[in-house]
């Protein structure tokens, strides 16, 4: 009879643990996508916001090009100014991201921890 009661412990014990495991890698992996989603998208953005500075740049040179060479650098400082403020955004932005999953993993694994007791 003990020995049935020790198996079925053990094995409620066993199961218990397989299931916060599994909790605990399934919300890791969802911020984890979460994240790396929201990174591809602000780079994408930035991609895009870089491409067209760029275009706008090379139009406004071509185009103002008997104006004269002050304008022009004048055009393209403006220009890198608006790309390194995007750029200063985004790492913002990735840096807000971490720290709310790396909150996230570790308020899990806390419950998880709290309620396997």
């Amino acid at each position: 009879m003990e020995i049935v009661v020790v198996v079925v412990v053990v094995v409620v014990v066993v199961v218990v643990v397989v299931v916060v495991v599994v909790v605990v890698v399934v919300v890791v992996v969802v911020v984890v996508v979460v994240e790396l989603v929201v990174v591809v998208l602000v780079v994408v953005v930035e991609v895009v916001v870089v491409v067209v500075v760029v275009v706008v740049v090379v139009v406004v040179v071509v185009v103002v090009e008997v104006v004269g060479l002050v304008e022009v650098v004048v055009i393209i400082v403006a220009s890198v100014a608006v790309v390194i403020e995007v750029a200063w955004e985004v790492v913002i932005v990735v840096g807000l991201l971490i720290a709310v999953g790396l909150v996230v993993i570790v308020v899990v694994v806390v419950v998880v921890v709290v309620a396997a007791k």
